[in-house]
């Protein structure tokens, strides 16, 4: 036999093996969370489809929001609101779950407005977000809450279940079993209050307001009398979109 149509003999035999070895290799499968699996600060619990389409809806999410999701999971809040136009961002520190989140934007076909970045929640910037998303424990809400209150008046935030203790909700709302939620299914609506604490001078007297969240108190010194009152300040919704604004009824 010549050497050369022995090489080649040889050659496709070591080729077609290795192409079929390749075939029968096992294939790593698809990264698959499991439901109550640890993290960093919190496990792993999704929230309803049910009731995180109407977190976004208590929060008006509109295509001019820029959207946070706090500890984003496998991305579907993130998801659900680029869905409704707006740009929006998730904050996972589990690093498959992220990766998992951009492979399932990218199938919805809003990759172009959905991005997910692993990060640390303590050390990672709000400001940009008009509207914040969670589903955290309590005590992560609490460690949270200053930064949250020092975003711009008019902010919504949005959390599934959890409260942020005194600072009441400005709207809550629960869904049951019949609208598609079989558990935590409850959301909670905080708007960030404008910050108007402090000494007024004006035509009547001088107005002392004290502040707390959401909530007025206030004393007017005219004439040589006190007068007190006690309100809400926090933003509210107007035709033109979230605003903030004060009452302060007698």
């Amino acid at each position: 036999m010549h050497a050369a149509p022995f090489f080649r003999l040889a050659l496709a035999l070591v080729l077609s093996i290795g192409t079929l070895a390749f075939a029968q290799a096992p294939q790593t499968p698809a990264y698959e969370p499991t439901v109550g699996q640890g993290g960093k600060d919190v496990v792993w619990v999704p929230t309803s489809q049910a009731l995180l389409n109407r977190m976004l809806d208590m929060a008006r999410v509109t295509p001019k929001d820029f959207v946070m999701d706090l500890g984003s999971g496998d991305g579907r809040t993130v998801i659900a609101a680029a869905k409704r136009g707006a740009r929006a961002i998730g904050i996972e520190y589990d690093a498959d779950l992220v990766e998992l989140s951009r492979v399932n934007a990218q199938k919805a076909g809003v990759a172009g407005r959905a991005q997910f970045k692993k990060a640390d929640l303590f050390e990672t910037d709000f400001s940009r977000a008009t509207v914040i998303t969670m589903f955290l424990l309590p005590s992560i809400n609490l460690k949270l809450r200053p930064a949250l209150l020092a975003l711009k008046p008019g902010t919504r935030i949005v959390s599934n279940t959890f409260t942020m203790d005194e600072w009441t909700p400005d709207d809550t709302e629960t869904l049951y079993a019949d609208s598609g939620c079989e558990s935590w299914c409850t959301a909670l609506l905080w708007i960030v209050p404008a910050r108007v604490a402090g000494n007024y001078s004006l035509p009547q007297g001088e107005l002392v307001l004290k502040q707390e969240f959401q909530m007025l108190s206030g004393m007017l010194r005219t004439g040589g009398q006190r007068m007190r009152s006690r309100g809400a300040c926090a933003a509210r919704s107007s035709s033109s979109g979230p605003a903030a604004a004060c009452t302060a009824p007698g």
